[in-house]
């Protein structure tokens, strides 16, 4: 088993097929959605059958809210963004996962939301290696 990785949890197939895994932070998987056209992480608390914030235990409540916000400094510090998104909505993915989205005037969609805008671009190896790395240093 993986370090961090909680008994009888399993990442949801479209979450493992839309993103690479980061690292692991203390309750989540920090993983980055494999689309260049904006930086884009991904908070995935390890609790199984968990689908809804409220779900969560009042610690791991507390511990989630750290997390997604020492995520989103990190990447408005390594972005230099006008406005970093962050929403939990779970419509299409039960699991419970965060989004962390650094967006620009002038980005792709600006200022819509980054779902369903065009279809994806998954980054090149070395510009994926060279964004987690960035974030991993911002961390």
């Amino acid at each position: 088993m993986m370090p961090g990785l909680k008994a009888g949890f399993t990442l949801d197939a479209r979450l493992e097929a839309d993103s690479e895994p980061l690292l692991w932070l203390g309750l989540c998987e920090l993983r980055v959605m494999n689309d260049r056209r904006w930086p884009w992480l991904i908070l995935v608390p390890q609790r199984p059958g968990i689908e809804e914030i409220h779900d969560l235990t009042p610690l791991d409540q507390a511990m989630l809210t750290f997390e997604v916000n020492m995520v989103a400094q990190a990447l408005k510090k390594t972005t230099d963004c006008t406005k970093i998104n962050t929403a939990a909505l779970g419509n299409i993915v039960r699991q419970l996962h965060i989004h962390v989205v650094a967006r620009s005037e002038g980005d792709p969609g600006w200022p819509g939301p980054v779902w369903g805008h065009g279809l994806r671009e998954p980054y090149q190896r070395a510009d994926f290696h060279q964004f987690a790395q960035t974030v991993k240093a911002a961390l």
